[in-house]
């Protein structure tokens, strides 16, 4: 019961919306996009880390100890914004509705089909990856591995994973090929989960099977959070981010207690096959969904003198190359447009932004 009562306090600190409040004040908006994408990489690179140093920190450590050393780390993080982070200023410190959730919008994201078949997505991912994680250890276990080597068969997997990724996502965002890069990512997690069962006699197999599950969720943690920026409205991004992370909990705290159940009745091959058929209908529903147009999200300020007329601006703003769709912030200051990534005319923008109004009409 303590334990339990101790995971709940653990959630209800949960920082996540915290974060993107203060990284949202705390950066330049041509930038802030890529900044959301450093931490969400950082966050990847962190659970990949924690799979290889679990293991060895435990057996130097102890329970006890893995818990006081993130107690530790996290009394640092609270030194760390308290002393070294910039305090937003009152001007800085406001709604972002690129980068923040905006409640009353949620019900507008979840009628997105294309969005909820990333939030499935996600969900099944997390929740594959925990069910998958809960039992493998067993498995390893039960070849002799002790669990302060199992390290030995996760850090070359995830390494080479995060190595062969690169290339898939540069061909994709470079070659208009996101659709089939994002295919392919959910077949080679759906494939090494059935892999794994014919895998469970040798170590190496295991170790070869986890390679070819890293490469796909690798390319699928990677190009996830850039689709659900593409197909957001540009002022619901933050929202829909919200929505996504959300269903990604959810799959972590699900995987987890479906992989052990799962595994108390029907051992390794009910948690794989249970795997590999939500995996199976993942890529059914990405299969059926149109591929991803070739846009960018951008900002502009909105001049004084075009916030008394925002329909001329509009009107305006839509006749130019490669606009796809416009929306402006809750106190018409800012301007959101998703544009082509080829040609888009962004000097053409600029131009009847700085003209004003009453040129233009």
């Amino acid at each position: 019961h303590t334990l339990i009562m101790a995971r709940a306090v653990q959630g209800a600190g949960a920082v996540s919306a915290a974060v993107t409040a203060l990284l949202a004040d705390l950066t330049r908006e041509e930038v802030r996009t890529r900044a959301m994408s450093l931490i969400g990489l950082s966050i990847g690179l962190t659970f990949s880390a924690s799979l290889v140093l679990s293991p060895i920190l435990s057996r130097w450590l102890g329970v006890n100890g893995l818990f006081a050393l993130m107690g530790a780390l996290s009394l640092a993080s609270i030194a760390l914004v308290a002393w070294y982070t910039p305090n937003p200023t009152s001007a800085q410190s406001r709604l972002h509705e690129d980068a923040q959730l905006q409640v009353g919008h949620i019900g507008e994201v979840l009628k997105n089909g294309q969005l909820l078949r990333l939030n499935f997505g996600i969900f099944v991912l997390q929740a594959g990856l925990m069910a998958m994680f809960t039992t493998l250890p067993f498995a390893l276990k039960n070849l002799g591995w002790d669990k302060a080597s199992h390290w030995q068969i996760y850090l070359p997997a995830t390494v080479i994973g995060l190595v062969l990724m690169i290339p898939a996502i540069i061909i994709g965002e470079t070659r208009n090929k996101l659709k089939p890069v994002f295919l392919l990512g959910i077949g080679l997690t759906t494939a090494a989960q059935f892999a794994l069962l014919g895998s469970l006699n040798a170590a190496w197999l295991i170790g070869l099977s986890l390679v070819v599950y890293f490469i796909g969720f690798n390319i699928l943690e990677a190009s996830m959070p850039s689709l659900v920026s593409k197909i957001a409205p540009g002022d619901l991004k933050g929202t829909a981010m919200g929505v996504y992370n959300t269903l990604q909990s959810v799959g972590v705290f699900s995987g987890g207690i479906i992989g052990s159940r799962l595994y108390a009745q029907y051992g390794f091959g009910g948690v794989f096959v249970f795997c590999g058929a939500i995996g199976m209908a993942w890529f059914a529903l990405a299969a059926r969904a149109p591929a991803p147009k070739p846009v960018k999200n951008i900002m502009f300020a909105v001049p004084p003198a075009w916030q008394g007329d925002l329909g001329s601006l509009k009107t305006a703003i839509q006749t130019t190359a490669g606009v796809e769709s416009i929306a402006f912030s809750h106190d018409n200051q800012t301007l959101f447009i998703k544009a082509l990534q080829q040609g888009f005319d962004e000097a053409a923008i600029q131009t009847i932004l700085s003209t004003g109004a009453n040129k233009c009409l």
